[in-house]
């Protein structure tokens, strides 16, 4: 699962290591994320839900399902849905969240931000290849997916396996953070299996570092086989 702004076309690189190891590869773009033109003003949180549990009961079996950066929310609330058909949950640069990510959050869409506003998640350490690509090919995210809580109410997605792979903080600071109350990490602190990678790069690995990320999804594919 993508992140904010983006489709099923920033996993190209990643998708195309692990075909060439022998596994099936799904990557989704999310309803309201399929082109500039499409109307967000009606996609909800739970159409984004929905849409993961469809993948996952289309694989007709047990699931790693990896998620990059804000689908953190979206992909947590699959594993409450759908703990059984979850073989591991993969944290990418994302944790699961159990609230919304700006609940203050009112508009119809979120464009991508200026380049400046995304100093801090390492965009400057983007190669110009690929920051001219997020330009070109970001979307707006739906406003609701910004402002809308899960609805967790499945105590089993506690017990899903769980990896965070860490990219742009190291798996200490990580833990260091959850130690703190951060927000958008505490539904690690609730999870019964979680184990952390290291993946030192910036918040968007899959262009980064693909080959090594597609090695952390299919040893978790391997060892849920």
């Amino acid at each position: 699962m993508p992140g904010f702004w983006l489709g099923a076309w920033a996993w190209d690189d990643v998708a195309a290591v692990l075909r060439t190891d022998g596994h099936d590869v799904t990557a989704l773009t999310l309803p309201g994320l399929e082109s500039a033109d499409t109307d967000r003003s009606k996609i909800t949180l739970s159409d984004h839900v929905d849409a993961i549990c469809d993948a996952i009961e289309a694989a007709g079996q047990p699931v790693v399902l990896a998620v990059h950066s804000g689908a953190g929310v979206s992909g947590y609330a699959a594993s409450e849905r759908l703990p059984g058909q979850i073989a591991a949950m993969i944290y990418i640069d994302s944790a699961p969240a159990t609230g919304a990510i700006n609940p203050g959050f009112h508009a119809v869409e979120m464009p991508l931000p200026p380049w400046e506003e995304l100093a801090d998640d390492g965009i400057r350490l983007m190669s110009d290849e690929h920051q001219e690509i997020f330009r070109q090919r970001a979307i707006p995210e739906p406003g609701a997916a910004v402002r809308e809580a899960p609805v967790l109410t499945n105590e089993r997605r506690r017990g899903v396996r769980s990896i965070v792979v860490c990219t742009s903080n190291t798996s200490e600071e990580m833990k260091s953070m959850i130690d703190k109350g951060y927000p958008w990490l505490a539904g690690l602190a609730e999870l019964r299996d979680v184990s952390y990678e290291d993946l030192p790069t910036h918040h968007w690995p899959m262009w980064s570092r693909p080959v090594e990320l597609a090695a952390i999804i299919g040893a978790a594919a391997h060892r849920g086989s």
